[in-house]
């Protein structure tokens, strides 16, 4: 077999290994040691499988990773967050589908703070539905706006995703931040926009809730939230006016994540146990995951298959490519973890994207924007099996499917505003310089 035949079949034994089950960081490791041996004996596989993971962990950009984490398993765990989706239920009471709303836009700020969909799906389900269905709320909803607000985490920096993608395409972390502000932005108003003229329409999918309150008790929930909008300003506002970097902003985030929680007096022995623990656990899954990518990307690029897809798709208008590249993200996401995928992809698109020269941070935000819509797209949408594990039986399946299903549709559509109107990602970098 030649170096191309040898890639092709690198990629097919992955992808048999995951669906066997197999860890795709084992999957992904094993294939590439593999290919490397078959292309060029066992000494280069050995030395390049030692090589290169030692090169990427020492990346100090890299580092953003368990800083941001821990930032977000403090907020989460000293309850930081607690209040948000009651504020935003009292200030939403007289909008169609407030509660909804209130779930987007909690969500919205948790996931700002946290960067992970998942941890603010987890969250959610626990505060927002149930109140909903004890306001009459169609269950539908209910689970399918929790599901989807959740999938902003992943968009709204900091976010891991974006920290994986820069790292691996060699784009400014800073400059995808920015990128992703009013895309994250806009998916959470499509989302709003959807509930509101749904309820409108239907007003059986959710109940009035009439709920007085004065505005000395309103003053009251927005001051019980400050530690969230504090946090995030801190972080952002910091990585923006150029202060610090992404990487130092993780460990500021932090730092200030603590303090805020020992101001509150929420900053217990178990609280700091818990998140540093849990901040290990994800950090060497991720890590894990990231080395075997590194180590598949150079088996990829050895078998010369980017160049191979450059070829045949260098006839194609750039239109038609991102358009297929779409479809093919999507279709991965329904199967496949979203850090997974862009690091079994990255290796194969980049060359192609920077041939055709596609805009690396555009491109970036389009593609964690569509590994959000992963999350909650059928059959394997994580977010939906994590509400399905809080409630337990009481929420089928087929319920919260059922209510995702309207989230995808506005989920397509900002995805094509995305790809129509690349001034919405590009917009905000470039002002910034």
């Amino acid at each position: 077999m030649d170096r191309l035949e040898i890639g092709f079949m690198g990629i097919i034994a992955t992808l048999v290994m995951i669906g066997f089950r197999v860890p795709i960081a084992v999957a992904m490791g094993v294939a590439s040691f593999a290919g490397i041996y078959f292309m060029m004996g066992i000494m280069p596989a050995i030395g390049i499988s030692r090589a290169i993971p030692y090169d990427l962990i020492g990346n100090w950009n890299l580092s953003a990773v368990p800083m941001f984490l821990l930032m977000g398993y403090i907020a989460s765990s000293a309850g930081l967050s607690n209040g948000l989706f009651k504020a935003a239920r009292v200030f939403l009471n007289r909008v169609p589908g407030g509660l909804a709303t209130a779930s987007v836009a909690s969500s919205a700020m948790f996931a700002s703070a946290s960067g992970s969909s998942v941890a603010t799906a987890a969250a959610f389900s626990r505060i927002a539905i149930p109140e909903m269905l004890k306001a009459g709320y169609a269950p539908s909803l209910a689970a399918g706006s929790v599901a989807a607000a959740g999938t902003l985490g992943s968009l709204i920096p900091p976010s891991v995703l974006l920290i994986v993608y820069g790292i691996t395409m060699g784009v400014s972390i800073n400059t995808l931040f920015m990128a992703a502000v009013i895309p994250g932005i806009l998916s959470g108003l499509v989302f709003t926009i959807m509930i509101t003229v749904r309820c409108m329409l239907n007003p059986s999918l959710a109940p009035r809730v009439e709920e007085k309150t004065t505005w000395g008790q309103k003053l009251n929930l927005l001051r019980d939230i400050w530690p969230l909008p504090v946090l995030i300003v801190g972080v952002l506002g910091g990585i923006f006016s150029g202060i610090f970097t992404a990487t130092e902003a993780g460990a500021i985030g932090a730092f200030l994540a603590c303090i805020i929680a020992l101001f509150r007096r929420a900053l217990t022995t178990d609280v700091l146990k818990r998140a540093v623990i849990d901040t290990a656990i994800g950090t060497a899954s991720i890590f894990i995951i990231v080395m075997s990518a590194a180590l598949f990307s150079s088996f990829i690029a050895l078998s010369t298959l980017p160049n191979w897809v450059t070829a045949q798709l260098a006839g194609f208008d750039a239109i038609w490519v991102i358009i297929l590249i779409c479809l093919l993200y999507i279709v991965l996401g329904c199967f496949l973890e979203s850090i997974s995928i862009i690091l079994l992809t990255v290796p194969v698109l980049a060359p192609l994207l920077i041939g055709m020269d596609i805009n690396l941070i555009w491109f970036g935000v389009l593609v964690i924007k569509l590994l959000e819509t992963g999350l909650i797209t059928p059959p394997v949408g994580m977010n939906v099996y994590i509400i399905r594990s809080s409630l337990g039986s009481s929420m089928p399946l087929g319920t919260i499917f059922s209510g995702v299903s309207w989230f995808i549709l506005a989920d397509a559509f900002t995805i094509v505003l995305l790809v129509a109107f690349p001034v919405l990602t590009l917009w905000l970098p470039g002002i910034a310089g």
